[in-house]
């Protein structure tokens, strides 16, 4: 059963562990059955990738050769950037108005 992870697609997160310890960046996709966050430009590896057919590659496809591109950081190793501080920050949810919304817990400010 996947659980409901309090990092979403967009956020800027800081990478708290691992060998991109320290750095920022965006989120581009989360896999919340494998607890799993691609941040952009972090995590880089590479992959030996077969072009596609001459006249696809004509057309813009998918060229042959060895392509970097983000891999999979645990969410346990990022933390969300607090939109007030800009500091690292654990997240709450909290209800307002009737509807579910993130909190950072460091500075209280809204994050959606």
């Amino acid at each position: 059963m996947p659980h409901a992870l309090k990092i979403r697609r967009g956020d800027t997160v800081k990478v708290i562990s691992g060998k991109a310890k320290g750095r920022t960046g965006r989120v581009l996709r989360v896999e919340p059955d494998k607890e799993r966050v691609y941040v952009e430009g972090l995590n880089m590896i590479k992959r030996h990738q077969r072009p596609r057919t001459l006249r696809d590659t004509q057309r813009g496809g998918e060229v042959g050769g060895v392509i970097e591109k983000e891999g999979p950081i645990h969410v346990s190793n990022v933390m969300l950037l607090d939109p007030k501080t800009n500091e690292p920050t654990r997240v709450r949810i909290e209800r307002r108005d009737g509807r579910r919304v993130r909190v950072a817990a460091r500075s209280g400010e809204e994050i959606d």
